[in-house]
């Protein structure tokens, strides 16, 4: 799975959607899709839900950007950031009950689709984090599936289902994956808290690991084999890990 972040444009004017693809695209970000109208952008949520949407309040149709808004919100929390152009003050507090994460005024610049983005990103790392100490922009964004991090100075996506198993670093954790490695800016223990208790299991006081990605048990059950990698079992774990695999 790409672990680009992907992004729904919701725009019924496809000259302005095709503007903000083109700058997305620069930006390094995979564009999901862009629909002109909301009955459209919930099927298309529905089928293949974006990691952030990009929604114009004035939406052509039955339905405005508000509307789809509030209706995404009764099945999914995706982060919205408003697509707008000068809006009266009764249709902006319509808007601020939805919760945005941010408001981008037309015309549309590269800059502000930028900075729009990684303060949204950086916002739900606040939100889904209980790390006190790291920096805001390097905290990781946790759902249910994925996990949002920063690489290379950009966020990136890493879903859990990927994850081979995570190291802890000190204050830090590292998070190994079959192609790539990435450090997180928490305690191993906080992000063992977000990650799903039967898929994933602490077998050393600095390992836990994806049993559905275990590709065996070494001799004296003392460590476990992903691919090329090793992950040494303590005493203190090694009754629970071998009776948790015979189970499986």
């Amino acid at each position: 799975m790409s672990n680009t972040i992907s992004i729904l444009i919701v725009e019924d004017n496809m000259i302005i959607g095709a503007k903000i693809s083109m700058l997305l695209t620069q930006l390094g970000y995979e564009v999901a899709g862009i629909v002109p109208r909301a009955k459209e952008a919930l099927s298309h949520i529905e089928t293949n839900p974006p990691d952030v949407l990009l929604l114009d309040i004035h939406l052509k149709g039955n339905m405005d950007g508000i509307e789809l808004a509030q209706q995404m919100q009764l099945d999914r929390d995706i982060p919205i950031i408003y697509l707008t152009s000068n809006s009266d003050e009764k249709t902006f507090e319509r808007a601020k009950k939805t919760r945005p994460f941010a408001f981008i005024s037309k015309p549309y610049k590269k800059l502000d689709l930028q900075r729009a983005i990684e303060l949204t990103l950086s916002r739900m790392a606040d939100k889904n984090t209980d790390a006190k100490s790291p920096p805001e922009n390097e905290s990781p964004f946790i759902l249910s599936d994925r996990i949002f991090v920063r690489h290379k100075d950009k966020m990136v996506k890493v879903f859990i289902q990927d994850i081979l198993f995570v190291e802890a670093d000190r204050n830090y954790c590292m998070v190994h994956t079959t192609e790539k490695e990435f450090l997180l800016t928490v305690p191993l223990k906080v992000l063992e808290g977000h990650l799903p208790e039967g898929k994933f299991m602490r077998v050393h006081r600095s390992f836990v690991v994806n049993l559905g990605k275990i590709d065996a048990l070494g001799d004296n059950q003392e460590y476990l084999v992903f691919g090329q990698k090793n992950v040494p079992v303590s005493r203190r774990f090694k009754e629970a890990v071998v009776k948790r695999l015979r189970l499986i």
